[in-house]
């Protein structure tokens, strides 16, 4: 989980410092799009397989979004 987070982290900082124009914040968008679906599905397979609870799965989701939230926040302002 960790791992996903610095990979999240360091993609949104990574393509912060890309070229500023819409087609690289589009991509950047989307990179961060597939982080976060990633994430929800490694979320969904850990709650099916009975690793963690209904409600770790839903806190893990809701960080998930404020993850997304914030990555695409940076990239507004760096693009």
């Amino acid at each position: 989980m960790k791992k996903i987070v610095a990979i999240a982290a360091a993609t949104a900082l990574g393509l912060g410092v890309a070229a500023c124009d819409s087609a690289a914040e589009n991509e950047a968008e989307d990179n961060i799009e597939q982080m976060e679906d990633a994430r929800d599905a490694q979320v969904n397979e850990m709650e099916a397989s009975g690793q963690i609870t209904d409600e770790q799965a839903d806190a893990m989701d809701d960080q998930t979004d404020a993850m997304e939230e914030n990555a695409e926040d940076q990239v507004d302002e760096t693009m």
